[in-house]
């Protein structure tokens, strides 16, 4: 099965978010179906804030080692392209397709002092042209659209993303990624206003995955919340040390 029909499947695909080679040798081990790049965590480890501060061929490397320690299937968190130039964003994702990499996301915002959203309208006319140019030179790759509207807390936010997501299927896409959603009517009525699979982000009171199944989503991301939660305890168990006098902690 390709990646694409893993968004077809009876249930939805839990997507393993890595960061580096030995998470992704986990969720190989684990017997995810596929993997995909946390920008947020890869960032983190090389010092940075989210939002494009690290620089693609830093972002290239880490793909570059994950892909050759791993056989799943992986997608790569493009944020918003490293670039505003539509060419240049093909030729990013041309150079991740040449590595082996099935999938991208792409999102609709940028952070600059703070994330903000870029206008739809534009956003998707530089979809149309990334896509243009992926297709004529019969580059496959699934491309997965992100949609900041929820994270962003948009005052109509159901409205505005579905807009959004109708001007993104027009111009290709062939998911939807709307991190930050958690209320179920919600979720529904996101599943319900496209043909596309909609993919949804591990969020505190996100409903569990039958239920997640049960309204139609197709894929689900754990983001950078893994990530976290491990460096999380790794200063948890760095005090016991420290306090115990002892190594017990790690054992």
């Amino acid at each position: 099965m390709n990646f694409k029909e893993l968004h077809n499947q009876k249930t939805p695909l839990l997507l393993g978010n890595v960061w580096d080679v030995p998470s992704a040798k986990t969720a190989e081990k684990l017997g995810f179906q596929a993997i995909g790049t946390s920008s947020s965590a890869i960032a983190a480890l090389l010092g940075y804030q989210d939002g494009e501060q690290m620089g693609f061929s830093e972002l290239i490397y880490f793909v570059k080692q994950i892909v050759t320690n791993t056989n799943l299937p992986l997608s790569v968190d493009l944020e918003s392209g490293y670039s505003r130039d539509p060419i240049i964003i093909a030729e990013h994702i041309k150079e991740l397709v040449a590595l082996g990499v099935v999938g991208i996301n792409i999102e609709d915002s940028i952070v600059k002092d703070e994330r903000i959203l870029l206008n739809g309208e534009k956003f998707a006319s530089t979809l149309i042209d990334v896509i243009n140019v992926l297709s004529k030179e019969n580059i496959d790759v699934f491309i997965n659209v992100r949609t900041d509207t929820f994270l962003l807390k948009h005052s109509d936010v159901i409205e505005e993303t579905k807009k959004r997501i109708k001007l993104y299927e027009n111009a290709g896409a062939n998911g939807i990624f709307t991190p930050c959603i958690e209320n179920e009517s919600d979720i529904r009525e996101i599943v319900n206003c496209t043909s596309l699979p909609i993919n949804v982000m591990c969020m505190p009171n996100l409903p569990d995955f039958n239920t997640l199944s049960s309204l139609g989503v197709q894929r689900i991301s754990m983001g950078n919340f893994l990530f976290d939660t491990m460096y999380s305890q790794l200063e948890r168990i760095t005090k016991d040390i420290i306090d115990q006098r002892s190594f017990q902690s790690i054992f």
